[in-house]
């Protein structure tokens, strides 16, 4: 530390901003925060506050990201190899009959035209891209952030608990589609009518419709519990 000057005692953000400069200039790498601190004898917010005019002046590069903890990916693997696809389901159906509800209450008619849009799937499209699309359409419809949050995660993990518990998915048939279809035009239709009771009811009936096609994959060796 003793290369770097000067030293200084000032409070004022010009001060500190011209004394990082300088030390820029010898070329060399600043020290830490705290330590470039100590040896200005500033106070860390006050040099917080230089930094950052600095970075966007374009005189210092932005700050490194920190990197995220690592217990919470572990922790989420974790939970992938002991969840299942029925224990996903079952928090669905605390969740979705809900939100349905909700999204009845609340949608726009810009929500509403989505969730009706996405309620059939096109020829050729991805049948698991157009489910999770209509849902999350009706999640968002509910005007709440948090639920939308822990609905996307909820989802993830489904995903993932599916691909650990079974190498290949059995594809969805045709049929099943038109069958998953149907259900979820019955939960737009009640959404767009504005009838709670209907779209709660609508959704708690097709979820309990995907849960029984779960358990009938599993029993038949689909998925290994």
């Amino acid at each position: 530390m003793n290369a770097f000057e000067p030293q200084i005692v000032a409070s004022d953000l010009d001060d500190i901003i011209a004394a990082v400069r300088q030390l820029q200039q010898g070329g060399g790498k600043l020290p830490s925060e705290r330590d470039l601190a100590d040896h200005l004898n500033v106070k860390r917010h006050q040099l917080r506050k230089a930094l950052e005019m600095l970075r966007r002046s374009g005189d210092l590069k932005p700050a490194r990201a920190r990197r995220a903890p690592t217990a919470l990916p572990r922790y989420g693997e974790e939970l992938v190899r002991v969840t299942n696809p029925i224990e996903v389901l079952e928090l669905r159906l605390l969740m979705e009959p809900g939100l349905a509800r909700l999204a009845s209450l609340r949608a726009s008619s810009f929500e509403t035209a989505r969730i009706i849009d996405a309620a059939t799937t096109p020829e050729n499209a991805s049948s698991g891209a157009v489910d999770f699309a209509f849902h999350l359409a009706i999640v968002a419809a509910a005007r709440n952030h948090l639920a939308a949050e822990f609905y996307k995660m909820l989802r993830q993990v489904g995903v993932d608990a599916r691909v650990k518990i079974a190498r290949t998915a059995a594809p969805t048939c045709p049929k099943r589609i038109a069958e998953r279809d149907g259900e979820h035009r019955l939960i737009a239709e009640a959404i767009s009518q504005r009838d709670p009771e209907a779209a709660e009811a609508a959704m708690r009936a097709h979820l309990l419709s995907v849960q029984r096609q779960i358990t009938e994959r599993s029993n038949a060796g689909a998925f290994a519990a």
